[in-house]
């Protein structure tokens, strides 16, 4: 059987969970009140960061889901993913709309990636 990993505790959560060579990604979201388009850059680097302390990177990434506040930001969030993500190691990617925990909150992303 396969050890179970965790990693980046925070409340009651941890950021991120290895098993069986699957990097597994709590949602991560930005600071309330900043723009899509910034929120999106936050997000971002929290992956790219979540993801070296596992040990792997953003052209593993298996699926992403994609939450929106509003789905009017659809194209303001996707110029931003568009600069970050190279198109030979896109993802399949679902995206969806619904409130967020917090007002103010645009975009959450949840991230599965293989180590």
């Amino acid at each position: 059987m396969s050890d179970i990993a965790r990693f980046d505790f925070d409340t009651r959560i941890h950021h991120g969970v290895v098993h069986n060579g699957t990097v597994y990604l709590t949602g991560q979201v930005g600071t309330p009140g900043r723009s899509a388009a910034d929120q999106m850059r936050e997000v971002l680097a929290k992956i790219d960061d979540l993801l070296a302390k596992a040990g792997t990177d953003k052209t593993r990434i298996l699926h992403v889901q994609m939450w929106l506040d509003d789905v009017r930001d659809f194209d303001e969030v996707n110029s931003v993913w568009d600069q970050w993500m190279p198109k030979e190691h896109a993802p399949a990617r679902s995206s969806g709309q619904g409130r967020m925990a917090k007002s103010g909150m645009l975009v959450e992303l949840i991230v599965t990636a293989a180590m």
